[in-house]
């Protein structure tokens, strides 16, 4: 049975998301509903899927269905589309599965031609109107369908208004249109070589066809990449009965939440204009008045949205973002979807609606974005600060940010790249500036409210923003802003506080943020859901103080060569390396003997009635040594002066035994030469010494009253003998040191090499754990260098689709993941009750974390502020851990 390709709004429902778009469903399920939806029908996403695979054509006979449902939205209407007495105009929308705001193409007012404008101006009886509409029509096709840029456009609509002395489009006269108007047309002819078609089917064809191609424009490809939306969605057309918000005081448009998408705080939201049409609120071509105002100034539609948001929110059990139009003071509904929200009300209101009774814990779990946990704690101004406001905008998006100054989007980018972080400064963002916001540490805009692109892109990344900073004046041509008097050029730095609005010059301390109550309620109800524990990758007890708080169970990798780098300890380990013999090494360890003790006597303490795990020194030695060219430098200046001073002489001496040094202990692939279990097997007394202080740090807070579960781990076994070896030597430390104490221990190793895994029943013989190293077993599974393959060809790799995600970012299931599954089920098929967890870069994120579930590990290991993420994404992979997900035929990208 073939699906239908084109469905009036009627015919639909909420559950038809995937065939209709996310905006169609809504559209549909609004309708059937009752509320009040101008008529129209969507185009499925089957059928652009369909124009893909028939080369970028709309697919056979598609267009005759599109006409015919046509005719029945005129019936409803009582209209006649390009009709010379009553024209039916309407608007074509793209409606992607997945909410994308702004990344896809929009036009309004189709249907308007040379005859139909002088129609509707007789019809309306408002010439102004009816040209205002023609001159909007015109140039979004331009952009859409031709590709010719908006300031083309907007350049001629300001020098109109500078010659007429108009301030805003409203003011516009009739006359003043027309002749833009024909302008516009002017610009078509001289860029697109083309005319503006007068045929209104033709419009509506290229208009179909220009939505369903800005499914792979470059900033819908940027977004789906960041948000992660499969290719294959496509996106479906929405073709609805046009309402008019330019129609005088009367008539209006706006953009509602049923609640603040800032604070999750139970208040209607939004902002409105009167005379204007809907493009004008969230391109922020002008500032726009907050929702409130419209109480006084139209009290009954006031009512009724406020009725209508209640009901919607009720309906989806979510905060709705609802579009409306006002037309001579009629109320219309064009759009409800799940409102974009920051991480704080997303925690908020997930919270909030399990009290009011509207969603069940779990729902309230499963609803969190790992992308907003992820962005959750902002930081914020330190209280106390002296902060040099020179202006103030509206606080689109929470956090505090700072940067250099930055006026487009490709600049952004451009010093992201080279390290550089930057504020990105702009009259109003668009669509086809989303990679400078991704590149942005914040974004200040000098025009448009909350409901702005800026304002919704932003507030989805978690940036700061400020919007509608009317204080600001930007020179986009001297690359420079002026505010309360002063210029900033690009480059200088300046701070943005989200919160508040304020625009701050300079940088100023910033402070991190505490976990709220709602945040501290969600994360209790993932503690009852989880199976997975949660622990943190932490080396020093500050670190693990902030882990526990932030509700980590134990610390699952202690790296301890990041206690050897300090400054005066530095010194003591190149003179245990430089040792010309084991006597003379042993003495070195013994003065780091104490050193270790002390910081893990700190750690033990920190994490009281936790486990620990140690891992014992994993990098080759020659990482704590100069580096060879600084040394030789060094060496060649000292042999500069003619006549050498003796204690120059000495220095010349000491830094040529270094250079030897260095030079022996060079490898032509140090990180798979002489490092992790290797080394200790090379040279033990460095094992010995540090399982020593750990069993001495073991005693040492055992006689405070502090409950110790250490676990020692052994990096880079890829041998069971390794293991055997290794293990044997911890055995004999803790016999020297615990005497008849009875002490309760565990030895394990990092699973990081293939080997390991594949050889993990021999392994597991001498383990009590295995925790898998997810960065170096996912370099050694590819056969990448991390950093080379980041800095060179990963990101090619992954834009190209010949990888799906950064491997490095994202646990490699089908590769890497087969390793781990295979090795915890051969180990536990040796040891029972082996324990398996991750401690890489993966054990923070969600679709890692869910692998995790899946194939029984016992934990995850995290940094500290990751910790409640994990929390979280482990009782989602708890709740939900095989939701199928629909494949569709392939979109192929153009490259």
């Amino acid at each position: 049975m073939n699906v239908k390709r084109v469905l009036h709004f009627q015919e639909g429902h909420a559950g038809m998301k995937k065939l209709l778009g996310g905006k169609g469903a809504n559209l549909a399920e609004m309708t059937n509903n009752g509320l009040p939806v101008p008529p129209g029908f969507t185009v499925s996403t089957d059928a652009c899927r369909e124009y893909y695979a028939n080369g970028g054509k709309l697919p056979e006979g598609l267009f005759e269905e599109i006409r015919a449902a046509l005719k029945q939205v005129e019936q409803r209407k009582g209209q006649q589309f390009g009709g010379s007495s009553d024209p039916l105009l309407v608007s074509v929308r793209s409606g992607s599965v997945s909410s994308m705001p702004g990344m896809m193409d929009t036009i309004l007012n189709l249907g308007l031609n040379d005859v139909t404008v002088q129609a509707l101006a007789q019809h309306t009886g408002n010439k102004r109107f009816a040209y205002d509409c023609y001159r909007r029509l015109i140039q979004m096709f331009a952009n859409v369908v031709f590709d010719i840029e908006g300031i083309y456009f907007e350049r001629l609509l300001h020098q109109l208004k500078e010659r007429n002395g108009i301030q805003t489009d409203k003011e516009v006269p009739a006359e003043a249109w027309l002749e833009l108007i024909n302008q516009y047309k002017a610009i078509i002819r001289s860029k697109a070589n083309k005319e503006f078609p007068q045929d209104v089917y033709a419009q509506l064809q290229l208009a179909v066809e220009a939505v369903f191609r800005s499914w792979n424009n470059q900033r819908a490809i940027i977004y789906r990449d960041l948000y992660s939306i499969p290719d294959e969605q496509g996106t479906a057309v929405n073709i609805q009965s046009m309402v008019f918000g330019n129609m005088g005081e009367e008539s209006g448009t706006g953009v509602l939440f049923t609640r603040n998408p800032s604070t999750g705080e139970n208040l209607l939201y939004g902002e409105y204009l009167t005379n204007a049409q809907g493009e004008d609120v969230v391109a922020g071509v002008r500032t726009p008045f907050p929702i409130a105002m419209l109480k006084s100034e139209m009290p009954p539609i006031h009512a009724s949205l406020s009725q209508i948001a209640s009901r919607l929110e009720g309906h989806y059990k979510d905060m709705q973002d609802i579009e409306f139009t006002v037309e001579k003071g009629e109320l219309f509904i064009l759009q409800t979807r799940n409102g974009k929200r920051t991480a704080q009300a997303a925690v908020k209101l997930a919270v909030d609606l399990v009290r009011e009774g509207i969603i069940t814990k779990e729902e309230a779990l499963q609803r969190i974005e790992m992308e907003h946990l992820d962005q959750l704690l902002h930081r914020a101004i330190e209280d106390g600060e002296h902060l040099d406001v020179v202006a103030t905008g509206l606080p689109a998006s929470p956090g505090a940010a700072m940067g250099q100054v930055v006026f487009d989007a490709d600049t952004a980018e451009e010093w992201s790249r080279s390290g550089k972080r930057s504020v990105l400064v702009s009259m109003e963002t668009t669509p086809e500036d989303i990679h400078g916001v991704i590149a942005a540490e914040g974004v200040l805009t000098s025009r448009g409210g909350m409901t702005s692109h800026a304002a919704v892109v932003a507030r989805g990344m978690g940036k700061p923003c400020v919007c509608g900073c009317e204080e600001v004046h930007i020179d986009l041509e001297s690359r420079q802003f002026e505010a309360a008097g002063r210029t900033f050029n690009e480059g200088d730095w300046i701070t943005l506080d989200g919160a508040t609005g304020r625009v701050i010059a300079g940088v100023v301390a910033l402070k991190e943020p505490e976990m709220s109550e709602e945040l501290l309620e969600l994360l209790k109800w993932a503690d009852e859901v989880r199976s997975m524990k949660v622990r943190t990758n932490a080396d020093t007890p500050e670190d693990a103080a902030k882990a526990r708080e932030f509700g980590a169970e134990g610390i699952g990798l202690c790296r301890t060569e990041h206690m050897f780098m300090s400054p005066h300890r530095l010194p003591v380990v190149q003179a245990m390396i430089l040792a010309d013999s084991t006597e003379s090494r042993k003495s070195a360890l013994d003065q780091l003997l104490p050193m270790q003790q002390s910081d893990f006597e700190g750690i033990f303490e920190a994490m009281d009635g936790l486990p620990v795990t140690i891992r014992l020194l994993d990098p080759p030695l020659h990482e704590f040594l100069p580096k060879l060219e600084e040394l030789l430098l060094h060496q060649e200046k000292l042999r500069a002066g003619s006549h050498l001073t003796a204690e120059a002489e000495d220095e010349w001496r000491k830094t040529d035994v270094l250079i030897r040094k260095v030079r022996n202990l060079q490898e032509m692939n140090p990180m798979l030469g002489t490092r992790g279990c290797r080394l200790g097997i090379v040279f033990p007394e460095i094992y010995e010494m540090q399982a020593i202080a750990i069993f001495r740090a073991v005693l040492a807070c055992l006689g405070k009253g502090i409950t110790v579960i250490p676990e020692i781990m052994i990096p880079l076994v890829g041998h069971a003998n390794e293991l055997q070896r290794m293990r044997e030597l911890v055995d004999q430390a803790a016999k020297v040191v615990l005497g008849t104490q009875s002490l309760e221990y565990k030895v394990g190793t990092m699973i990081e090499v293939p080997r390991a895994a594949l050889t993990a029943a021999a392994i597991a013989k001498h383990a009590d754990f295995f925790s898998f190293g997810t960065n170096d077993l996912t370099q050694m599974t590819f056969g990448y260098s991390r950093d080379d393959a980041e800095g060179k060809f990963l990101a090619h790799y992954v834009d190209h689709k010949i990888l799906p995600k950064n491997p490095f970012q994202v646990l490699d299931t089908e590769g890497v993941g087969q390793l781990i599954e295979w090795a915890v089920t051969q180990g536990r098929g040796v040891h029972p009750t082996l324990k398996t967890g991750i401690c890489g870069e993966h054990g923070g994120d969600k679709e890692s974390i869910f692998f995790c579930q899946q194939v029984g590990l016992d934990y995850v290991s995290c940094s500290p502020f990751r910790v409640p993420l994990a929390r979280i994404a482990a009782a989602q992979a708890r709740l939900s851990l095989s939701a199928p997900v629909a494949a569709g035929p392939l979109i192929v990208r153009a490259l």
